[in-house]
């Protein structure tokens, strides 16, 4: 995933509901609050209702008056408003339901906000790479579940196994890919980093 630098002239289109703008906003962000929902263990449906809300959110903030004062911290503000839509959400989950661990509801250090955890440019390199350098098989699977988000059942369609084996793929392709990045760490490259765990 590329990483996008935001302008005035992008927020003022995405204020004024340009199409071209929107659909980009909704897409890049999509993604973007999906890996970090994902790394905080969330139900898919709970995780959607937070991404859903958080889009809906900064999009009314933008369009009021004052709106967003730094458009080249537009990435920070879209994270700042999903943290406090996952807190808010967090506690009408805990009146509603069975109280969840403390664990589960605290943001776990290692996923920092979205501008860092969006990954160095040379990480996403040393990252192609080693999917470039692995075999079709494990390459396809990481990015069908990791990259492309499709659901289990159409990966396991899409590769003739059923539920069970297709854990063992994943496990035995995320080791690969680790082991594979730990060798690049090593050797200085980049910092060390995890595939999200699902």
């Amino acid at each position: 995933m590329e990483l996008f630098t935001f302008d005035k002239p992008y927020v003022d289109r995405l204020r004024d509901g340009e199409p071209a703008t929107e659909q980009h906003f909704v897409q890049y962000f999509g993604q973007l609050l999906g890996i970090m929902l994902r790394a905080r263990y969330l139900p898919p449906e709970k995780a959607e209702d937070v991404r859903q809300e958080t889009l809906t959110r900064v999009i009314a903030i933008l369009r009021r008056e004052g709106g967003v004062r730094q458009p080249e911290r537009f990435g920070a503000f879209v994270n700042s408003v999903c943290k406090n839509v996952l807190r808010e959400s967090a506690r009408d989950w805990q009146r509603s339901e069975v109280p969840l661990p403390a664990e589960h509801l605290e943001i776990p250090d290692k996923v920092v906000d979205l501008e860092r955890s969006l990954i160095t440019q040379e990480t996403k390199e040393k990252v192609r790479e080693i999917l470039a350098e692995m075999k079709p098989r494990d390459r396809d699977l990481l990015r069908a579940i990791f990259l492309e988000d499709k659901e289990k059942n159409e990966v396991c369609e899409e590769f003739g196994v059923d539920r069970q084996y297709l854990r063992v793929l994943i496990h035995r392709a995320k080791e690969r890919f680790r082991l594979s990045f730990a060798g690049v760490a090593e050797r200085g490259a980049v910092s060390s980093t995890k595939l999200p765990t699902r």
